[in-house]
């Protein structure tokens, strides 16, 4: 009976009303929002970022006993002895079965003892030879002074690398040998000193192999994260273009930047990013894939929420527009956000053609989104629902093609849509040029083939490689998956119900779609919800009359440029020439 009585009252709890529960949402505040919060939160003695009272008007934070937090500090100071110093190093390492880790122990002005330590394999020893060891190995240019510390002297004076800071924690000592530079500690010192050596090698700067243009940039990203950042900063020559680094991962603690114009972007959005970032606790972090996932607002979205893009100029152009980039260190792509359903059908050489070009292209990149996602489905209906619809002599062609097919419509699309999907899937993985040749060759020979043994009919190869060029023309790889996924269901819905199917479904899609986020921001921003109208959403007008930015993701500062850009239309052209004139003459 106990069981019966469970199963009822889990069946009524289905159809009985509850109280929803409220979950607060991030959204992204207007510029007169912030200062509102701004003028609210003045004089106030509460941190907002956790939400615990100030330390000095309570004694617990977050749950936790000030006592005990004032042990937890003690055990993460470091220690005035040399040897226990390479003990912690070693433990944390698992040296000496951790034949990486390299700890260098030497004197220095035949006095101090003193070691340096890094990973092998992960520095530039060119560097740790000449900039480091050398100077402190020279006896005659060290100038013995009596101080508590001599690391604070050699950090003054002797050290000669580019970047050599202070050190207090255990945590940030092992963050840095991590990251791939040396450490020094001396003898008696409570903190040590971090230079930057690393020196891990790193693929070159190379032609983008997927965003490909005919015009514009010609530089990708790569598996560095320092000539990342310098690819976006050769662009953006701005001193507001900042960079913060967050760390994720408890095994590989893989390191990612992110990057914005400060001053320009909303602060709430950067806020989001870091928080959503730091709060994530994993083991491994592969990189921006990875990253994408944990902190997307609709993790089973059919569609993108971030912009992937392996271009730097693409980069820059969306922190120019009050973006965030999300840039890891070991993937060549960025991550974008927050974005709008169109910036995935906007092409990077946009920028650099003529309006008229670069709008038709825009078109039939639309179009071809359009035939990738409904021709197979429309193919389906019209044969087996809405014959009137098609004229006389194109229904005799179809029905004398599918005179010997034995399959079914549904059938026919189906299975030369996965054979579709398996040759391009074959063509990516294997290597090379052969992969290249395999897809062509191979979707000639199974077309022709299929056609032949009378098990599709030679309008549907037609249809399908209509398809598969629609789904070629969109330029993100990530909406092309999406719309590869979407096609099935329409062809389903058509299979179903005809027309009438296919508009159930758009429906259902669109109903869909329009809920979905971007860091606080509708995906389809600025047309639904309605804001202020774009010149570069569609239909691109020329660079001189697009003076405003996209105000949905309400950035700090709105105008892109005055609404007179080119003076030169409105001011008199100076055709005086007599100072040229003069200068003849003198000669």
């Amino acid at each position: 009976m106990a069981k019966k009585a469970g199963f009822l009252k889990k069946m009524l709890s289905y159809i009985t009303y509850k109280d929803k529960k409220q979950v607060k949402e991030f959204y992204v505040p207007t510029v007169d929002e912030l200062k509102d919060e701004k003028v609210n939160n003045e004089g106030t003695n509460y941190n907002e970022k956790n939400n615990d009272y100030d330390k000095k008007s309570t004694g617990v934070v977050s749950g936790v006993n000030s006592k005990d937090k004032t042990q937890e500090d003690i055990n993460e100071t470091i220690t005035t002895s040399i040897e226990d110093n390479i003990k912690l190093i070693n433990s944390k390492f698992n040296a000496p079965t951790n034949k990486d880790i390299i700890i260098r122990r030497f004197l220095i002005a035949d006095k101090y003892m003193a070691f340096i330590a890094y990973l092998d394999g992960m520095v530039n020893e060119q560097i740790i030879n000449d900039f480091i060891l050398r100077p402190l190995l020279n006896i005659k240019g060290f100038q013995q002074k009596e101080q508590q510390c001599q690391l604070d002297y050699i950090l003054e004076s002797i050290l000669e690398t580019n970047k050599a800071q202070k050190l207090k924690k255990p945590k940030g000592v092992i963050n840095e040998i991590l990251l791939g530079n040396t450490v020094l500690y001396i003898n008696e010192c409570n903190f040590y000193v971090t230079n930057e050596t690393k020196g891990f090698p790193a693929r070159g700067v190379e032609k983008p192999a997927i965003e490909g243009t005919v015009t514009g940039a010609q530089e990708a990203f790569n598996e560095s994260l320092r000539v990342n950042i310098s690819l976006v900063r050769k662009i953006i020559k701005n001193e507001n273009l900042t960079t913060e680094f967050l760390s994720m991962g408890e095994r590989n603690k893989n390191q990612c930047a992110i990057m914005y114009l400060n001053g320009l972007v909303n602060p709430a959005i950067v806020d989001e990013v870091k928080r959503r970032i730091s709060s994530i606790e994993t083991d491994y972090n592969a990189g921006d894939g990875m990253i994408e996932q944990f902190i997307e607002d609709s993790t089973f979205s059919i569609i993108p929420t971030m912009l992937t893009t392996e271009r730097p100029d693409r980069t820059a152009s969306h922190i120019a527009e009050g973006r965030v980039a999300i840039i890891c260190e070991g993937t060549p792509f960025a991550k974008v956000v927050p974005i709008n359903f169109v910036s995935l059908l906007h092409s990077p050489e946009d920028a650099f053609m003529r309006f008229p070009y670069g709008t038709i292209l825009r078109l039939v990149r639309l179009i071809g989104m359009f035939i990738a996602t409904l021709l197979p489905s429309i193919y389906v209906a019209m044969t087996n629902f809405h014959q009137e619809m098609i004229p006389t002599d194109l229904l005799i062609a179809i029905v004398k093609a599918k005179e010997n097919v034995p399959f079914p419509t549904i059938v026919e699309v189906v299975l030369m849509e996965f054979s579709f999907e398996l040759i391009r899937e074959a063509g990516i993985r294997i290597p090379g040029i052969i992969g290249n040749t395999l897809g062509i060759i191979g979707a000639l020979i199974l077309g022709q083939a299929a056609v032949q043994a009378n098990i599709v009919s030679p309008v549907l190869i037609i249809i399908v490689a209509i398809t598969g060029l629609g789904n070629f023309a969109i330029p993100s790889f990530s909406l092309g998956l999406a719309i590869r996924l979407i096609r099935f269901g329409f062809i389903a819905s058509g299979a179903l119900l005809g027309f009438y199917g296919i508009t159930c479904f758009m429906m259902l899609l669109g109903i869909y779609l329009v809920n979905i986020k971007s860091f606080g921001i509708p995906i389809f921003a600025p047309v639904l919800p309605r804001t202020s109208k774009s010149n570069d959403y569609i239909v691109r007008y020329p660079v001189w009359k697009q003076d405003k930015r996209i105000d949905s993701i309400n950035p700090l500062d709105t105008t892109r440029q005055p609404k007179i850009s080119r003076k030169w239309t409105v001011e008199d052209a100076d055709y005086n020439n007599d100072g040229r004139e003069n200068d003849d003459k003198g000669r």
